[in-house]
């Protein structure tokens, strides 16, 4: 008896025994678990499947939005639509995946009242596109945006349009929205009585104005849009815009504080454009108004077009020179722009700039970023140059082309030195090898 009941034992203990009962019971769980886990994507929270929804390309959402019922009730939604950006381009001219037209009919029908945050993104060159970003234009007659943005990521395409068939697309949208706080149209044939329009609807909304290269703009338009819109608090234009008119009609005390005013100067033909001066006493007024704001300019001349600037003391913050500046300007910026923050050179020619960043480093208490490209600076002086500075260059962008060994520091030893007055491990910028 004891035997059989061993054997027995020995029987429904075997590995073979256990093995099997170890896989039924695995099995088990696993179908349970998938059970438990399988996702009913149909069920999904409306609010989550509109999250997602926002990061598809439109093609896909639409792809999307007929896989059931709810799905295609998330994309009807106007929460969805408040937001949106418009690709344009032409199949025959870019490899690029333009918004599809029928889609963008079926937006405009259905969605053209919630539309709030709108932009249309110009891939190509081509004028066909810009006049399809128009025509949509035209036809946002019961929305309301709060901001517009028109962009050409290649040549400007919207100066090809008729003045007139882009101005009349334009003025739509300025009469019918009433609460732009935000317009972003640079390198667009605009003008004076179209902002006049964009005054009339919208002065107590408009927060934000960038239209550089806008050359149908004159002072007295840019003006007109100061003078109206007291809650401007950025504006980006080109220099031939700026005047002192412009300045004192920014700082008078119905007008809120500027926070960002950027001025491109830009000459595309050396000798051919004349720049006027700007008086001190503006600047000071402009200043002494808005103590906080970021001025930003970008430079791109030629060397003997400099003359009417840094003659005095400029409130600049962030400076960036697109082409080659002289040493005799980078001199006259050290004395004349106490408010630096950022100066970014991107060349200079072949004669040491130690003078001057000594002497920048030593009357710009506020600098804290600098980029230098095609300059020389001997070692020693650059080590100068942050040792004076100290840890408050947060931005250190120089080439390795640019320091000049000397008698008393190489490049290997540069890097130490650098370093330990930054307070953290720097290492200059390698040109790439390919």
């Amino acid at each position: 008896m004891k035997r059989g009941r061993k054997s027995n034992e020995a029987t429904n203990g075997s590995p073979a025994g256990a093995a099997d009962e170890e896989s039924k019971r695995h099995k088990m769980t696993d179908e349970k678990h998938g059970a438990m886990q399988s996702p009913d994507w149909a069920n999904l929270l409306q609010d989550i499947i509109l999250q997602v929804f926002q990061y598809l390309p439109l093609l896909d959402r639409a792809h999307a939005s007929q896989v059931c019922r709810s799905w295609n009730q998330v994309f009807h939604m106007p929460d969805l639509w408040r937001c949106f950006e418009f690709e344009l381009n032409q199949p025959a001219t870019s490899y690029l995946r333009a918004t599809h037209p029928e889609l963008i009919k079926q937006i405009i029908k259905r969605h053209s009242n919630h539309l709030q945050y709108v932009s249309f993104k110009v891939v190509d060159s081509s004028k066909e596109s810009a006049e399809a970003a128009c025509d949509i234009l035209s036809q946002l007659v019961n929305c309301s945006l709060k901001t517009l943005g028109l962009i050409s990521t290649a040549r400007p395409s919207f100066m090809d349009l008729p003045k007139s068939h882009f101005i009349s697309a334009l003025t739509v949208v300025f009469v019918n929205s009433k609460s732009l706080s935000s317009l972003k149209i640079d390198d667009t044939p605009v003008d004076d009585p179209s902002l006049k329009v964009l005054v009339a609807n919208n002065s107590d909304t408009l927060k934000l104005l960038k239209m550089s290269s806008c050359p149908h703009v004159s002072p007295a338009g840019i003006l007109c849009v100061a003078d109206q819109c007291h809650g401007l608090r950025e504006l980006a234009l080109n220099y031939h815009l700026l005047s002192d008119e412009l300045l004192l009609a920014l700082s008078s005390e119905k007008h809120v504080r500027l926070e960002h005013l950027r001025i491109d100067v830009v000459s595309e033909n050396p000798g051919q454009t004349q720049f006027h001066a700007i008086q001190k006493s503006s600047w000071d007024a402009f200043i002494k108004h808005s103590p906080k704001v970021n001025l930003v300019m970008y430079f791109f001349l030629y060397e003997e077009e400099f003359d009417p600037f840094f003659r005095y003391e400029t409130p600049v913050t962030h400076l960036y020179f697109g082409r080659s500046v002289s040493k005799d300007v980078l001199g006259r910026v050290g004395m004349t722009c106490p408010r630096l923050v950022e100066l970014v050179v991107c060349a200079n020619g072949l004669r040491p700039l130690d003078e001057e960043l000594i002497r920048i480093a030593e009357r710009c208490k506020h600098l804290s970023a600098i980029g230098l490209g095609e300059c020389e600076v001997s070692c020693s002086a650059f080590v100068e140059f942050v040792k004076m500075c100290g840890g408050r260059l947060s931005q250190l962008s120089i080439m390795e082309e640019v320091l000049i060994p000397d008698q008393k520091y190489s490049l290997e030893q540069i890097h130490w030195e650098v370093s330990k007055h930054l307070g953290r491990v720097w290492f200059p910028d390698m040109m790439p090898t390919w």
